[in-house]
C-alpha cells in the first residue's frame, strides 16, 4: 500500500500510537489515508510507525509483562468487569465510529461492538478457565499439579471489517490470562482500536498491558520477527495469514489465523420458506457481505427452489445507502478497489457460464455518495457443473454477491461443499432432523448452523474452522482462547512429614526426607 507524505496543510488528523499507557504521536512522516467508504472522503490518517517505535513498543510490553503476570487471576478479572461496563457505556459511540469508518449500517455496527462486548464479558470467567489439573499419591510422598501460566508479549493483527468485535477477541482475552499485547489496527479502520485502548486505559489496565502500534507490511513483519512476541492472533485474507503463520511459525511463535471463506447455506424441500428467505438474505447481503461468516452461496436442494424468486424479490428491496442514515439495508464496501474486484468476479462469473437474476453492479448514487464504494445486492445463478471452474463460485467476493447452484440431493450438495478449500462456516435449512444430522456428520466446515444462517459461537465456545479457513490449532476465545494465550506447567513434589523435631527446628519448615 502506497504511502502519503504528511505535510503541514494537511487538514484531517494523524492518529497517534499508544504506548505504555499514552498516545503518543510518531515521529514518521509517512502515513496511509483512510476514507469514509460512503463518499471517500478523507477522515485520517494512519501512521507508519518508525522501527524504533516498534521497539520501544515491544519493550514497553515486555516491561510491564514482568509485574502483569504476578497480578492475581482475580483482580485481573476486576479489570475486565469494569472494562466491560465502560465499553457497554461508550456502545453508542464506537458504533458510530465503525459506521464512520468501515461504513456499516448502523444496526450491523451495534451488531459489531456487542459481539465483541460478549467476550469481553466472557473474561469474567477466567479464574474456572485458568483451573489445572492435580494429582496425589503417585508414588510413596509425591505429587503432581499442573498449572496454566501466561505466554509472555502477544500480537494481534486485525481485518478492517470488524474494528471492534475483532480486537475485543484478542488484546482482553491476552490481558486477562496474564500477557501484554501489541494490537495492530486495520490500517483501514484504525479509530475504533483506538477508542478500546482508551477505554481499557480508564479500566486502569496498568501501562504497557496493551500498546498499537499501525501500520501495514513492515509492521506485521517486525511483529513476526520481534523475539519478545511469543504469540500471534490474525484475521484476515489468506495470502496475509499464510504470510504472518509461515513467519510466525517458523520464528518459534504460536500462531492462530482465521482466512478467507465460502460460506454455503443448503435449503432442504422441507424448509420454512419464509424462515429461509429472510435468512438467507440477510447472511448474504448484511454488512455488504464483507464478513467470514456470510452466506455467499445458497445451494437449493430438488424443490426448494421454490424459494430462489422470493429470495430475489426480497434482496430487490433491500436499500443501499450510506450506513449512518436511517433505513439502510446495506452500506458501501470498504474501499474502490474491493467494489471493483467484486464488480470484476461478477462479470467473469457470467462469462463463465452465470446467469444475473438480480444486478447491483450498476448501481447509481447521487451526491456526496455518488463517490462512495456501493454495490447493490446481486444473484448470480451458477451451474452446478461449472462451480469449480466459475470466478464467482471458486472465488471470495467479500461483497454483496449471492450465488445459487441447483442440486437434486443432500449428498451433492455434500460433496460441492467438501470439495471447496473453505471450511469456516455452513448451514442447512430442514425440518428433517436425519438430515440434519447427516448434514452436520458429513460436511468438512468448522462451524455448522442449522436453521441458524450465520453459525459464531457464543464466547463460552470457541470460533472454529476447517481447511483452508484457519491456520493454527487453537481457535480464538472460549477455552481454546485460553489455552492459545497460556502454557502448561506440571510440578512434582515429594514430601514427607518429620517427626524429628531438631530437624523441624533446624529448617522450620518441613523437608523431605530424600
Amino acid at each position: 500500500m502506497l504511502a502519503r507524505r504528511l505535510t503541514t496543510s494537511a487538514k484531517a488528523p494523524t492518529l497517534p500510537l499508544f504506548i505504555h499507557g499514552k498516545f503518543v504521536p510518531s515521529a514518521s512522516t509517512a502515513s496511509i489515508p483512510v476514507h469514509d467508504p460512503a463518499t471517500n472522503q478523507l477522515i485520517a490518517y494512519t501512521p507508519i510507525p518508525t522501527q524504533s517505535e516498534l521497539v520501544q513498543a515491544a519493550e514497553s510490553a515486555q516491561d510491564a509483562f514482568a509485574s502483569w503476570r504476578n497480578v492475581s487471576v482475580s483482580n485481573r478479572m476486576r479489570y475486565m468487569l469494569k472494562y466491560q461496563a465502560l465499553l457497554r457505556e461508550a456502545s453508542a459511540e464506537l458504533a458510530a465510529t465503525v459506521t464512520r469508518e468501515n461504513g456499516k449500517t448502523t444496526a450491523d455496527a451495534n451488531g459489531d461492538v456487542f459481539r465483541g462486548l460478549e467476550v469481553v464479558e466472557h473474561t469474567a470467567s477466567i479464574p474456572s478457565l485458568m483451573m489445572g489439573e492435580s494429582a496425589s499419591h503417585l508414588a510413596k510422598n509425591l505429587d503432581t499439579i499442573s498449572y496454566r501460566e501466561p505466554l509472555g508479549v502477544t500480537a494481534g493483527i486485525c481485518p478492517f471489517n470488524f474494528p471492534a468485535m475483532i480486537p475485543l477477541w484478542m488484546f482482553p482475552m491476552a490481558a486477562v490470562c496474564g500477557n501484554t499485547c501489541l494490537l495492530k489496527p486495520s490500517e483501514r479502520t484504525p479509530l475504533t482500536s483506538m477508542k478500546l485502548v482508551e477505554l481499557a486505559s480508564q479500566a486502569g489496565l496498568p501501562p504497557g498491558v496493551v500498546n498499537v502500534v499501525h501500520g501495514g507490511v513492515d509492521t506485521v513483519n517486525f511483529l513476526c520477527d520481534a523475539p519478545q512476541v511469543k504469540a500471534i492472533s490474525f484475521v484476515g485474507s489468506n495470502r496475509a495469514g499464510e504470510h504472518i503463520h509461515a513467519r510466525g511459525w517458523g520464528n518459534g511463535k504460536r500462531v492462530q489465523a482465521n482466512l478467507g471463506a465460502k460460506n454455503h447455506g443448503v435449503v432442504m424441500p422441507d424448509a420454512d420458506d419464509e424462515t429461509v428467505v429472510n435468512a438467507i438474505v440477510g447472511a448474504a447481503f448484511g454488512a455488504a457481505g464483507q464478513r467470514c461468516m456470510a452466506l455467499s452461496v445458497v445451494i437449493l436442494v430438488g424443490d426448494s427452489q421454490r424459494v430462489l424468486d422470493p429470495i430475489v424479490a426480497k434482496a430487490a428491496k433491500l436499500v443501499v445507502g450510506r450506513g449512518r442514515d436511517a433505513g439502510v439495508d446495506v452500506g458501501p464496501m470498504i474501499s474502490p478497489q474491493a467494489k471493483q474486484r467484486a464488480l470484476d468476479l461478477v462479470r467473469q462469473g457470467v462469462k463463465a457460464g452465470g446467469k444475473l437474476l438480480l444486478d447491483g453492479t450498476a448501481i447509481k448514487m447521487t451526491g456526496e455518495l455518488a463517490h462512495g464504494n456501493f454495490v447493490g445486492p446481486t444473484v448470480i445463478d451458477i451451474p452446478f457443473a461449472s462451480c469449480q471452474t466459475n470466478p464467482a463460485y471458486s472465488n471470495e467476493i467479500f461483497g454483496p454477491v449471492l450465488s445459487v447452484v441447483r442440486v437434486d440431493t443432500l449428498d451433492q450438495a455434500i460433496a460441492l461443499i467438501n470439495a471447496n478449500e473453505y471450511g469456516n462456516g455452513t448451514a442447512i435449512f430442514t425440518h428433517s432432523g436425519g438430515a440434519a444430522r447427516k448434514f452436520t456428520m458429513e460436511v468438512d466446515v468448522g462451524q455448522v448452523g442449522v436453521n441458524v444462517p450465520i453459525p459464531v459461537p457464543l464466547p463460552f465456545f470457541s470460533f472454529t474452522g476447517s481447511k483452508n479457513s484457519i491456520r493454527g490449532d487453537l481457535n480464538f476465545y472460549g477455552k481454546a482462547g485460553v489455552h492459545f494465550y497460556t502454557k502448561w506447567k506440571t510440578v512434582t513434589t515429594n514430601w514427607s512429614y518429620s517427626t524429628d523435631t531438631e530437624e523441624r527446628a533446624r529448617w522450620g519448615v518441613t523437608m523431605p526426607k530424600l
